[in-house]
């Protein structure tokens, strides 16, 4: 099985012998750390360490289900059967929280919550539109209809269920989720987080798909005609914040008018925001511990502009300090995307290096198992700019100077599909399976197994100027992160 695995798995990185290393090293941890199980997922440290606990969090769909879904497919699909028999738990929580539908626990082993500190855990209620998404991400890859049906329409079910009674509608008809937390652990219990409302408007909008695609199944969990327009009409009012003065969406509404950190006179020292200042400091300001409206970037890619994404991209920079592992890679996604091309693989080798290098100083506790799914996320999805979306497989593959190749192999829908990215051109190989057609750069591809399609690498270019970070903490550059 792990021949199998391995081939199509494999990120082949052209000229980068330690990043090859760390590439392999992270795909070899993530299989493990999702030990194929029936009904298990993967804990913040895998298999490497009790760090954590052993507690499984939000990260394991945002972060860990990517790859498997894309590579392991069964995995994946055991991990979500695991969330889904956690729905009793989920809905006990949720009645004790006076809400409909199912909470999942923010950090859990059995399913139950074991964080005490609301802010930081409950709060951050995102994770169930998290989970929702690695459910619909999976049949996207899959067109997996008996998870479907035995688990994956009644996740989307409960979690609808939480978000439109999480919420409320005011009086022009928009609908708000207020005092909750995003991502980002240093901001707390804010209004309308960007990432939290546009994950629940994809939640809301894909169980009313699955309760159309199975009326007979969803009729048996108690759903409505009416609950599903319910459900549309909730995803359509859901209020999206915009700073119309700085011309970008704020992380939260009301937070790009918060007094900014003082960067100048506070600099990093290599000790952690919060280890030297109360969370209630940090909550009052402008300062990221990771990426958050920059996650919304990625993961909610349709719902903005190229230029709103250059702007927010360039705010947020000076603001994010990385205090989590959690934050290179995607900010590698997104600086791939706007076309910092140089920054983005500064941001890769920050990944590649958490564990190899303990940047944290905390590899003793165990692995990142999130960051080391990060390494694979940064280069399919940010130098390979691979999207599954409602449409299909988009692909927008550009490559930074530090890299002459990149090879990587996905499954989708029983077949495997290899692309080989040059920096004049891109080669996609269908090796099993059905026709397909895939979009690059928007263009339609159809693909037949066994013949080549190749279509031109854009040539590389820098997007403007470089987004400064705060002072101390920008990423080492990639020559010495990985130089041999």
């Amino acid at each position: 099985r792990l021949d199998d695995y391995w081939a199509c798995a494999d990120v082949r990185v052209e000229g980068q012998s330690r990043l090859q290393q760390s590439v392999r090293f992270a795909l070899f941890a993530v299989l493990q750390a999702a030990d194929r199980a029936e009904r298990r997922s993967v804990p913040g440290k895998g298999l490497t360490g009790a760090g954590y606990g052993g507690h499984i969090f939000w990260d394991a769909e945002g972060y860990v289900l990517p790859v498997l879904t894309a590579t392991a497919p069964d995995a994946a699909k055991e991990a979500l059967r695991w969330r889904h028999a956690t729905l009793d738990h989920a809905r006990a929580r949720a009645r004790q929280l006076h809400l409909k539908g199912a909470a999942f626990a923010w950090r859990t082993i059995d399913g139950r919550e074991s964080s005490g500190y609301w802010p930081a855990s409950t709060a951050a209620f995102h994770i169930n539109a998290d989970i929702a998404g690695a459910v619909v991400h999976y049949l996207r890859a899959t067109g997996d209809v008996d998870f479907e049906r035995e688990a994956g329409l009644e996740i989307l079910i409960e979690t609808a269920r939480l978000w439109q009674s999480l919420g409320h509608t005011d009086a022009d008809g928009g609908f708000h989720i207020s005092g909750v937390t995003g991502p980002d652990e240093y901001s707390a219990l804010y209004d309308d987080n960007v990432f939290t409302n546009l994950m629940a408007r994809a939640n809301l909008g894909a169980a009313a798909d699955a309760a159309r695609r199975h009326p007979d199944l969803a009729r048996s969990f108690g759903v409505d005609d009416d609950e599903v327009g319910g459900w549309v009409r909730i995803a359509q009012a859901v209020h999206v914040p915009f700073d119309e003065k700085r011309g970008v969406h704020p992380q939260a509404a009301g937070f790009t008018d918060l007094e900014r950190w003082d960067f100048e006179t506070d600099t990093a020292d290599g000790d952690l925001l919060q280890e030297r200042y109360p969370y209630f400091h940090l909550y009052r300001k402008q300062v990221l511990k990771q990426a958050d409206l920059v996650l919304a970037l990625f993961f909610c890619t349709d719902a903005f502009t190229a230029e709103e994404k250059a702007r927010a991209f360039r705010y947020y920079e000076a603001l994010t300090v990385r205090d989590s592992s959690l934050s290179a890679a995607v900010q590698a996604v997104v600086a791939a995307e706007v076309g910092h091309l140089e920054l983005a693989a500064d941001y890769l080798a920050e990944a590649a290096t958490i564990d190899l290098d303990d940047l944290h100083g905390n590899a003793d506790d165990g692995l990142h198992i999130a960051s080391l799914g990060g390494i694979w996320i940064a280069l399919v999805a940010g130098f390979g700019g691979m999207r599954d979306a409602a449409d299909g497989l988009r692909f927008a593959p550009r490559l930074p100077a530090q890299l002459t190749g990149l090879s990587f192999g996905i499954r989708w829908h029983g077949r495997t599909l290899r692309l080989e990215i040059a920096p004049d051109a891109t080669t996609y190989r269908l090796s099993t399976g059905e026709p397909l057609t895939i979009r690059h750069f928007g263009k339609p591809l159809e693909l037949v197994p066994d013949a080549d399609v190749s279509a031109p690498t854009p040539p590389r270019g820098e997007a403007g100027a470089r987004p400064t970070q705060p002072a101390g903490y920008e990423p080492r550059p990639f020559e010495v992160a990985l130089g041999e």
